[in-house]
């Protein structure tokens, strides 16, 4: 019998990875009860395993494998890598992983992103509930029968591999010169950036906070929240940087800041992308989130492509890719996939990308960017409530005279403006992403929703 409660099992595994706080809700014993629980399910014969800087991660990581191990399974790990490369191997080597990551929560966090062979993801319809009752079961004492020859640990270092294979995305003769500043706050991008740059002899670039320090000592790992880019800001303006690119804490995610110190949201990457996409894949289908920006589906239909609306999440995303196949995708978030990455998410291959737009278009970020913004947005606004279904009913209600979906929470089309209200997948808090054609209409709506939620 488990000396932890089973019932953290229910605390710490989300709609599309483990996410909790070490000790207390994911340590070693919880660890190797999902290493059973991945081994049952996915009947693999190797496990790749791979983690982040966090202090827990060793720890974990080996706990983890143990339990894979005594399936009878092999585990080949990975090391240090960011969550892209952990996909990247996945696809490469056609073999289930375990990303021990907590992304961009605080130190005291850690976690684990799956997928499965050819890095396909793993959400709670497609695994996680199963792992999760097969965990539950080792931490009542119902484990399955451990195998009479246990698996084996080998190791192998795909960095290189990786870094070619970001690469492989740009024509790297037509790059042209750039500065170029990374921000990695001492997360895993510290690991990648420089050995993908390596690889562009016509590019500088500057690595801030490049040490692998899962306590974050310069600030948080989360560069959606822009009160974390301000270092980065102030060091494009500083040191005439051509771009500036800030990665969260598994370097799956990178959010992009032109040359005047302006930060672009993932909206406009996206858009941007979706464009680039279409000039080499005419016709093509891209997925944007529901809470991209109007602009992204304009902008993929101005071009020749189809527009596709995906729900929240990397595995609704991928899955989504899967079925449609489509070529590229991108989230608000700043999250991108790539139909030629297995699918999968990478933010240093967007990276890439942009700088081949840059290069392309021979103009300064501020101004490449500037057709693929339209409209203002509030940026995402959480309110805590206690019950997101009754607030959610009655905003419905409230704007019953409106086209609205549900695809992901609420949304609501008001015509020249829109918004969306979904509730958070681990709080109760509810979600709201409005957009307008101007400042004034955007706050005023803004102020409008806000006094229905807390009304």
């Amino acid at each position: 019998m488990s000396q932890t409660d089973p019932s953290v099992l229910d605390e710490i595994i989300k709609a599309y990875d483990i996410r909790g706080t070490t000790p207390h809700q994911f340590n070693e014993e919880v660890a190797f009860a999902l290493g059973v629980g991945f081994a049952t399910f996915t009947q693999a014969s190797t496990v790749l395993v791979a983690r982040d800087m966090r202090a827990t991660g060793e720890s974990l990581a080996h706990a983890f494998s143990e339990g894979v191990m005594s399936c009878g399974l092999d585990i080949m790990h990975l090391g240090l890598a960011s969550t892209d490369l952990l996909y990247f191997a996945a696809g490469r080597l056609n073999a289930p992983g375990a990303m021990f990551t907590a992304s961009h929560n605080p130190a005291e966090y850690n976690g684990i992103k799956f997928c499965l062979s050819g890095a396909r993801p793993v959400g709670t319809d497609t695994g996680l509930a199963e792992i999760k009752e097969i965990a539950r079961a080792v931490m009542t004492g119902h484990a399955p029968r451990n195998a009479i020859t246990p698996g084996s640990a080998s190791s192998q270092d795909l960095l290189p591999a990786f870094a070619d294979h970001v690469v492989s995305f740009v024509d790297t003769d037509a790059l042209r010169p750039m500065r170029v500043v990374a921000d990695t706050a001492n997360g895993m991008g510290g690991l990648i950036v420089p050995v993908v740059f390596e690889r562009l002899p016509m590019m500088e670039i500057e690595v801030m906070y490049p040490e692998l320090d899962g306590s974050f000592p310069n600030h948080p790992a989360d560069p959606i929240q822009t009160a974390n880019q301000k270092d980065l800001m102030a060091r494009v303006t500083a040191g005439g940087f051509d771009i500036g690119l800030a990665f969260d804490g598994d370097a799956d995610r990178v959010f992009v800041v032109d040359e005047l110190g302006k930060g672009i949201s993932g909206s406009t990457t996206t858009a941007m992308l979706a464009a680039a996409m279409l000039r080499t894949n005419p016709g093509a289908t891209i997925l944007h989130n529901i809470i991209c920006s109007r602009a992204v589906p304009e902008i993929i239909r101005e071009h020749g492509g189809v527009p596709v609306r995906t729900k929240v999440g990397h595995s609704n995303v991928k899955q989504v890719m899967a079925e449609t196949g489509a070529v590229f995708g991108g989230e608000h978030s700043a999250h991108y996939y790539f139909l030629d990455n297995f699918r999968a998410d990478s933010g240093i291959i967007a990276a890439m990308l942009v700088l081949a737009e840059i290069s392309r278009s021979g103009q300064p970020l501020s101004v490449v960017r500037q057709p693929f913004e339209r409209y203002e947005a509030s940026g995402e606004i959480n309110t805590s409530v206690n019950d997101t279904t009754e607030v959610i009913g009655r905003i419905a209600k409230s704007y019953s005279s409106l086209p609205q979906d549900t695809l992901d929470g609420l949304t609501v089309d008001g015509g020249d403006w829109w918004f969306n209200l979904r509730p958070s997948n681990t709080e109760p808090l509810l979600r709201l992403n409005l957009e307008a054609p101007t400042r004034d209409m955007c706050d005023e709506r803004v102020a409008e929703v806000l006094a229905l939620i807390t009304a």
